[in-house]
């Protein structure tokens, strides 16, 4: 297939009072998003609060997300599970209703299992069951599991695994990334810190928690890029710095959906075990914003 290109956010999934799915949040989200230069949506993804939702829940947002995209928006499922026999069930069910893409998670709960030949047998099975190409997650911060450029290599021989998402922030394995698989094969950005490095290197987009808050503003440092015009990447990427850290590594989700709540999306609150952000916080977010200018 064509390379995965462009900019993709894991979409937050709001909820209502109760901790039920908001369709109509959701909705509401997507018509703005598809205004903004975005290439798809990740469903169920780290932001997407995946590991609290369930396979029937991830199922339906897909079918939901692919309703609402704008033509020609790929809709990328995050189907990773702890096993290989329900990463492959869930992988089919979100093919079905209409993922032009997985996205699947190094699997982690056995992590000192998850050895070069464990992680090649899993990602291959996948691939050889998945009706839509895979793409490989690489998140160690919450797996303590990596893929290095070898075995990314390895898994890039099969011809329906497509990329990988890497979100270490680690720009020398992403640089290592690039020199070990074909040129063909898509690297995606997972951590918006070190988006504009990754870009600069080779990286074919990113999939940015960045990206819900200031999808603009994303679309256009990749442009900028691509286009030569590296200075007005370059302060465009370094203004949404702090941006980045207060909706991932500072207040995580509840930080994400915070923002997006506070810039006129719908973000609510997170599932539990996940809390709302307090007004303190919430505060600090709004400054943060502002002074990126955004709004």
């Amino acid at each position: 297939m064509p390379q995965v290109t462009g900019i993709y956010p894991p979409i937050v999934t709001p909820f209502d009072s109760s901790g039920a799915i908001d369709w109509a949040a959701l909705d509401a989200n997507l018509c703005r998003w598809n205004e903004t230069g975005l290439a798809g949506y990740v469903v169920a993804g780290s932001n997407g609060e995946s590991a609290s939702l369930t396979p029937d829940e991830i199922v339906t947002l897909t079918a939901r997300v692919r309703l609402g995209a704008a033509p020609g928006m790929r809709v990328i499922a995050g189907t990773g599970r702890q096993s290989t026999q329900e990463t492959i069930a869930l992988t089919r069910e979100a093919a079905a209703v209409g993922a032009d893409l997985t996205l699947v998670m190094t699997p982690s709960f056995f992590a000192e299992q998850m050895t070069a030949p464990a992680l090649m047998a899993h990602y291959q099975r996948v691939a050889d069951a998945s009706p839509i190409p895979v793409l490989l997650y690489n998140v160690p911060k919450y797996t303590n599991v990596n893929i290095v450029p070898g075995l990314a290599a390895a898994l890039a021989a099969h011809p329906n695994i497509v990329g990988l998402k890497d979100s270490s922030g680690n720009i020398t394995q992403m640089i290592g990334l690039l020199r070990a698989c074909p040129p063909d094969f898509s690297l995606l950005v997972g951590n918006g810190g070190a988006f504009f490095s990754a870009v600069s290197v080779g990286a074919s987009g990113g999939v940015l928690a960045l990206a819900n808050v200031a999808p603009l503003e994303c679309v256009q440092v990749l442009a900028d890029v691509r286009s030569g015009n590296t200075a007005a990447a370059q302060e465009l990427a370094f203004r949404l710095i702090p941006v980045n850290a207060a909706v991932t590594s500072t207040y995580g989700v509840p930080g994400l959906k915070a923002a997006l709540d506070l810039l006129g999306y719908a973000g609510g609150a997170p599932r539990l075990p996940l809390l709302p952000l307090g007004e303190t916080a919430r505060a600090d977010i709004a400054q943060i914003l502002a002074t990126a200018g955004l709004r």
